[in-house]
């Protein structure tokens, strides 16, 4: 968004302009790369908690959280693009997104700040690499001359993987039932 003050002998207004071309993004720390996420479908950012494991479900599934009532299920990117895993630092944090109408967080090493790009500064993923299977890739931005890698998180969990994540709340509550 860009911001142009107008002057004229009778009146002096503000125009205010959001280029169609411009997205912001979140940007993030994941094994010593750069990546983003649509600043649009980040609902917020929380320091990392420890959270509930649920039995027999993919390594890359970390567990779930209460969220002011609503059942978080936490994805641990590092774990999901076969980074291996790290223990959390002080700087870990949990981003909570909207993936398919669907609340989930995804575990990050740190998040870095919130990045303005111009569709021109942004090219088609490439065939070779990135740690991340191009599948998941919208596209890389080139900001201050750093390349950041752009997710498409509708696309970073399949059908199937957002099958199993749906039904962790399920899973959950029967795991509390047995528990009593």
């Amino acid at each position: 968004m860009s911001t142009a003050i107008v002057e004229t002998t009778e009146t002096r207004e503000v125009r205010t302009t959001n280029s169609s071309e411009d997205q912001q993004y979140l940007t993030f720390d994941l094994a010593d790369e750069y990546y983003g996420v649509d600043i649009l479908k980040v609902q917020e950012i929380k320091g990392y908690t420890t959270v509930t494991r649920i039995p027999n479900t993919p390594d890359y599934l970390k567990g779930v959280l209460n969220l002011r009532g609503t059942i978080v299920p936490i994805v641990d990117l590092r774990m999901k693009f076969g980074m291996g895993a790290t223990e959390p630092t002080s700087f870990t944090v949990v981003v909570v997104v909207n993936v398919r109408n669907r609340v989930m967080g995804f575990l990050v090493d740190a998040v870095s700040d919130v990045l303005d790009l111009n569709a021109k500064n942004i090219q088609p993923p490439p065939e070779l690499g990135s740690a991340v299977d191009i599948n998941f890739v919208a596209g890389i931005g080139n900001a201050n001359d750093r390349l950041v890698t752009l997710l498409d998180i509708d696309r970073v969990l399949t059908e199937e993987e957002v099958k199993t994540v749906e039904e962790l709340p399920g899973q959950l509550e029967k795991m509390e039932g047995h528990e009593s």
